[in-house]
């Protein structure tokens, strides 16, 4: 059987997806938990997904730009970038939101828990390719 060797390209990229994975289980596990608790004592889902995603995108930032992408650049500007994707996602998750669960009536713990995976691709490819691509440059202030 011949060697076949993983380009170390590749393996960058697949260490870079199991520490996202990582960090989006703990903290969107922690964070499906308080969502739950939260909206079992009467606070409406879409105001509680939004304490929440708040909460959760800035622990999100600070591990996704030191652990998952070992990012070097401009704080400022990954810290902008970050913001804008979170918009982003933010705005798909109150989407699927207000389409299943006050258009489709489904229940919103399902759709939330749906929501979190979607918005988790989508903010994976945004994080990787978007915000922190800085992997190698000094830290400036710049764009």
């Amino acid at each position: 059987m011949s060697n076949l060797k993983v380009p170390e390209k590749f393996q960058e990229q697949l260490k870079q997806l199991t520490r996202f994975a990582f960090v989006g289980i703990v903290t969107n596990f922690a964070g499906y938990l308080l969502y739950l608790l939260i909206t079992r004592l009467g606070v409406a889902p879409k105001i509680t997904m939004t304490i929440l995603y708040a909460v959760g995108a800035t622990m999100g930032y600070f591990s996704n730009r030191n652990f998952t992408f070992s990012d070097k650049g401009s704080l400022i500007g990954s810290g902008l970038r970050f913001l804008l994707a979170h918009l982003c996602g933010y705005c798909l998750n109150l989407f699927i939101l207000i389409i299943f669960v006050d258009h489709f009536h489904y229940p919103d713990q399902w759709v939330q828990a749906v929501a979190i995976l979607v918005v988790a691709g989508f903010l994976f490819i945004a994080f990787k390719f978007f915000v922190f691509t800085n992997l190698n440059s000094p830290k400036v202030d710049g764009l």
